[in-house]
């Protein structure tokens, strides 16, 4: 799920911060700006809440299409990718469970493939303009720049994993472009949906993005470093991976590569940090 921005603006589909204009016994009413006063019901008023108060909220239509405010927690907000359930399917499409009482809706008409009671897809949460509902869509390409991006070779980058190709995965970077994640270069189980830290590999000559989930070997190196040590006081100083270890038993233990594991103890010993033993590597005392 993507770290939502919390704004001192009221938008419809979004979290914000608003303050308390009156207490009511069906709850508080607040300041939502350009959108009137928004009620915000008993059952989520926090407690010692007071005209004045700031409570911070998502603003979305119940089911009589009526703004309401709640401090519950959507799995995403408008204008961002997430990977959602299907709940139900009838007549106007399905249904998604993002964690508010009224289901999300992702109309036929903006359904990639038809959608299936139990799974996960992945969809852009989008607001209507004409109605000010709020609705999902799993054509995913119509909210993808069409413009080449400008990045840079090592540029660290915001990844969510799109979806399995024959090559390895498609994923999008910083909520703008499509990039590619090769099968072996990747070292972790990753899902459609997982929010996830990557780089830029190479933008190639069409303009199309290549990625990579760790920096150079370099950056590698130095980023493995303190996790490494970190691992070893944990441990009384001691780990028995050594380099006869199996690069499944490194990547399970201490999620990189063999290579990297090997670059950053050989790096360790030159700074004289710790010592290697025939059934592993020490902490120096």
């Amino acid at each position: 799920m993507t770290t939502s921005h919390t704004s001192s603006t009221a938008e419809i589909g979004k979290r914000c911060t608003l303050t308390v204009i009156a207490l009511k016994d069906n709850g508080a009413y607040l300041d939502a700006g350009d959108l009137g006063e928004i009620l915000l019901p008993k059952r989520f008023l926090p407690k010692e809440c007071n005209a004045g108060s700031k409570v911070e909220v998502f603003i979305y239509a119940d089911s009589a299409d009526r703004l309401v405010a709640t401090t519950e927690k959507a799995f995403g907000q408008v204008g961002e990718f997430v990977s959602l359930k299907v709940i139900q399917v009838n007549k106007m499409g399905a249904f998604l469970d993002w964690g508010l009482p009224k289901d999300l809706l992702v109309p036929y008409n903006q359904q990639h493939t038809a959608m299936e009671v139990g799974k996960y897809y992945l969809v852009r949460i989008f607001l209507d303009q004409h109605t000010d509902r709020i609705a999902a869509s799993s054509k995913l390409d119509k909210f993808i720049d069409i413009w080449p991006a400008e990045y840079q070779q090592g540029d660290k980058v915001k990844l969510i994993i799109g979806g399995k190709t024959d090559l390895g995965f498609k994923a999008i970077v910083n909520d703008l472009h499509w990039g590619l994640l090769y099968d072996n270069e990747i070292f972790q189980p990753l899902r459609i949906g997982k929010n996830i830290d990557g780089y830029i590999k190479q933008v190639r000559d069409d303009g199309r993005l290549d990625l990579i989930l760790s920096r150079g070997s370099k950056n590698k190196v130095n980023d493995f470093a303190d996790k490494l040590l970190d691992h070893l006081q944990k441990n009384n100083g001691f780990s028995p991976l050594h380099d006869k270890s199996s690069p499944e038993l490194i990547q399970r233990i201490l999620g990189v590569s063999k290579k990297t594991f090997k670059a950053t103890v050989g790096n360790l010993m030159k700074k004289g940090m710790i010592v290697i033993e025939s059934n592993g590597i020490k902490l120096k005392e």
